[in-house]
């Protein structure tokens, strides 16, 4: 599987706010993406494949606030 060169924002974002990555293969970027979460032990990361402004790809987010 070739390598992803995608950083991800899960340092500085708070609960229930969320980021759009576009992509052409979307599992691979869910996958690394929620991988990458656990390495911020950010433990109710979310990702759904989605079309958002025309592009695929796919939306990251935190739970809500409790």
């Amino acid at each position: 599987m070739k390598q992803l060169s995608i950083r991800y924002p899960w340092k500085g974002l708070e609960r229930g706010q969320s980021f759009f990555v576009p992509c052409l293969d979307a599992e691979a970027v869910r996958r690394e993406g929620l991988n990458q979460a656990l390495k911020f032990r950010v433990f109710d990361a979310k990702a759904t494949p989605c079309i958002r402004g025309g592009l695929i790809g796919v939306l990251f987010h935190r739970g809500p606030v409790r």
